[in-house]
């Protein structure tokens, strides 16, 4: 999931360089000139890094809620059959006590 963060922020942060360093007559891509093609090729990647980045985010997300609903209802059952083991060590008790 922070992989996917990461993914997002450097996208965004290259798309917004992109936007901010290109004049009308030079484009230059943080301090370096950058062809036609080169600037397309730049977005391509910028983009693919954002959506790759929410697919993990996604995937992450999913996965953790996943795991946390498990661990909760493996925690229901525990407690369950605690309180089973508990009610039977009373009975066994109370029958052993009837027993002398």
């Amino acid at each position: 999931m922070i992989i996917g963060l990461a993914l997002i922020v450097l996208g965004a942060l290259a798309v917004v360089a992109a936007v901010f360093t290109a004049d009308g007559t030079n484009v230059e891509l943080l301090g370096v000139d950058v062809t036609a093609l080169g600037l397309y090729l730049a977005g391509l990647g910028s983009g693919l890094a954002i959506l790759w980045g929410f697919g993990l985010t996604k995937w992450g997300t999913k996965r953790s809620l996943r795991q946390r609903r498990e661990n909760k209802q493996l925690n229901e059952l525990s407690e369950k059959l605690d309180e089973r083991d508990a009610e039977r060590r009373s009975d066994d008790d109370t029958s052993n006590d009837r027993s002398y």
